[in-house]
């Protein structure tokens, strides 16, 4: 039985348009506030949110590193809401998301984040687990609060591996 493996590419906002924005400030022109002692980079992604009495909620996330090659044997899905994760410093993660298929997540893609790149899963986007790699990392995480089921979790027949460029194994 063959590996499945998906080497991470860089996280660029071409790249994921069809999963969501990234949020980086780099692709913003700031703005002065508070007279002129700090800069605002507005509107760096919208969190969508949908039902009767949702709300857009923020929370922190303290998460501990995983090991890389990573093993991706499930996915989940938000449908009720978008979802984003920005880092609180400039340590890299792992972006894994899938297209839908007809209700399914098709065939995975991995990205690497740069430096202080976050990301906003669109509502119904299919994606992996938060995961930072090489240390432990926290995160700002906005999303839907509120009645109604909002997550969706697929168990993939067949995991997939993702390896770094610089880690995949020709053979």
């Amino acid at each position: 039985m063959s590996a499945r493996i998906l080497v991470a590419q860089p996280l660029t906002a071409e790249a994921f348009s069809p999963f969501g924005t990234v949020i980086d400030k780099t692709e913003v022109a700031p703005r002065p506030m508070n007279a002129g002692r700090a800069r605002r980079f507005h509107d760096l992604a919208e969190v969508a949110v949908l039902g009767e009495e949702s709300t857009v909620v923020i929370g922190h996330v303290e998460a501990e590193p995983y090991a890389v090659p990573l093993v991706v044997g499930l996915v989940e899905r938000h449908p009720l809401g978008a979802q984003a994760f920005v880092p609180l410093d400039a340590s890299p993660f792992l972006v894994v998301v899938c297209p839908d298929e007809e209700g399914h997540p098709g065939r995975p893609q991995a990205f690497l984040t740069a430096p202080g790149q976050g990301v906003c899963y669109a509502v119904g986007t299919w994606h992996g687990v938060l995961t930072p790699i090489g240390a432990c990392q926290d995160f700002l995480v906005i999303d839907r609060g509120g009645p109604g089921q909002n997550l969706e979790e697929h168990v993939f027949d067949k995991p997939w591996t993702v390896v770094l460029p610089e880690l995949r194994q020709v053979g």
